[in-house]
């Protein structure tokens, strides 16, 4: 490129109306001039040439993607991973701040991936490794989007729970159960003080355990619960399927009492989220396959940052993570980035549930607790409850054990002697 094509696709902030931006924050290496790879990264990602061959006219100025802050961070030897036919020379790795109009393709997450994430911006020539940081909406393109339909606050309405944080339970063995079973320890976790009881997000609808069955039983059950503890009880159904069914699904799930839906964002796709938001009566929860394969390398992909706040909107009301320790494989910054971004003002749309889950028990809920450093999350053990030596009714109890332990400021080793439920699983 020329000289003054370059500049084409470099702006200052002031120099925009950034109301008609996105911005997004890329981590790239480059080979070859600096400012070159950046240009053709904007072009590729938004006008691709900036006008016809022979004709006088510039797109640029109003459609062209524009670098409006950048620095190199480290100078390398090589590419960080080797990509095959990328051009060789010295590897600049840069942060890049680049401002995107978004009246390019307008409120719609597929266009809007289609732009930042896709063929333009990981086949830009120079620019071999790509990663998508961060990226930031104006209070103009979010007021496009409904959002969580209940959130956070809706929620804690439904169940009657404030002050503490909701307990999910995610029903094992989460594969082979047959309803009748599932339902039956469902309903025992429940009377041991469980909030929500959750379909594993493999388990939806299949011949040995249909969605129509279990949702019948584990609708019955859920109200005996209410009846018998005097709480409100949430059974959450995966209805995670092909596009063309899944309000299908839906109907028949709520229709037999389940009370909130789990959906498998990425693979069934954030449209179609949106879509289901808008028919939905009952809280959508949104489940985490698929985003570690492309956000878990550090210098390549896209940070799962960016993929909870799509989730956010594209209106889940709870956003299912991955949490804290080694079982995740997931740095302790980034679990906390990702529920900041639950939590975060965005606009004027409803606060999500964040909920970190992995291998937690009543042993790892006080450690989550303070992390988090506030009662908003959901807490969502799976063999923690269903594994407990004394059982499903148990294993909740211990959990609201441990919660009462957190309350009165005891160590749970001391509160457990008095606790039988809750000192099984700790020696556990």
């Amino acid at each position: 490129m020329k000289v003054e094509d370059i500049q084409g696709f470099f702006a200052k902030r002031d120099q925009l109306d950034m109301a008609d931006y996105l911005e997004l924050d890329y981590y790239l290496e480059c080979v070859g001039d600096i400012e070159a790879c950046l240009a053709h990264f904007c072009s590729e990602q938004s006008t691709a040439q900036w006008s016809r061959v022979g004709v006088d006219e510039d797109f640029r100025h109003v459609y062209g993607a524009k670098v409006i802050d950048w620095k190199v961070v480290e100078e390398l030897p090589e590419l960080s991973y080797p990509v095959e036919q990328a051009a060789e020379g010295k590897v600049h790795a840069c942060r890049v701040t680049i401002a995107h109009p978004h009246g390019n393709f307008g409120p719609k997450i597929p266009n809007l991936l289609t732009a930042v994430c896709g063929e333009g911006t990981y086949f830009t020539p120079g620019v071999p490794l790509v990663k998508l940081l961060d990226i930031s909406f104006p209070d103009s393109y979010l007021a496009e989007f409904e959002g969580p339909k209940f959130g956070i606050e809706g929620i804690r309405e439904m169940l009657g729970a404030y002050d503490r944080p909701i307990f999910f339970g995610v029903v094992k063995p989460n594969i082979g159960l047959q309803p009748e079973l599932f339902a039956e320890i469902a309903y025992q976790s429940w009377l041991g003080g469980l909030d929500i009881a959750k379909d594993d997000e493999m388990l939806a609808d299949v011949e040995w355990s249909t969605l129509k069955k279990r949702s019948e039983l584990l609708g019955r059950a859920r109200v005996r619960a209410e009846e018998l503890t005097g709480d409100k009880k949430i059974y959450l159904a995966n209805i995670t399927d092909e596009v063309g069914n899944l309000i299908e699904q839906h109907d028949v799930a709520v229709t037999n009492g389940a009370n909130a839906l789990l959906v498998n964002a990425m693979p069934v796709g954030l449209s179609a989220v949106r879509m289901l938001r808008r028919h939905t009566k009952v809280p959508l929860i949104g489940h985490f396959p698929f985003i570690a394969s492309f956000s878990r390398l550090e210098k390549y992909g896209i940070h799962s940052r960016v993929i909870t706040k799509l989730q956010r909107l594209a209106g889940f009301d709870a956003i299912i993570m991955p949490g804290f320790g080694n079982r995740m494989m997931t740095p302790e910054q980034e679990v906390l980035e990702n529920i900041e971004e639950c939590l975060n003002d965005m606009g004027d749309l409803k606060r999500s549930l964040p909920v970190p889950g992995g291998s937690d028990s009543a042993a790892t809920l006080e450690n989550v607790y303070r992390k988090v450093g506030s009662v908003d999350f959901g807490f969502v053990p799976g063999r923690g409850i269903f594994g407990h030596p004394m059982g499903p009714k148990a294993g909740a109890s211990s959990i609201r054990q441990a919660w009462k332990a957190i309350e009165k400021g005891l160590p749970l080793d001391t509160y457990a002697e008095a606790h039988p439920e809750l000192k099984a699983m700790l020696e556990k």
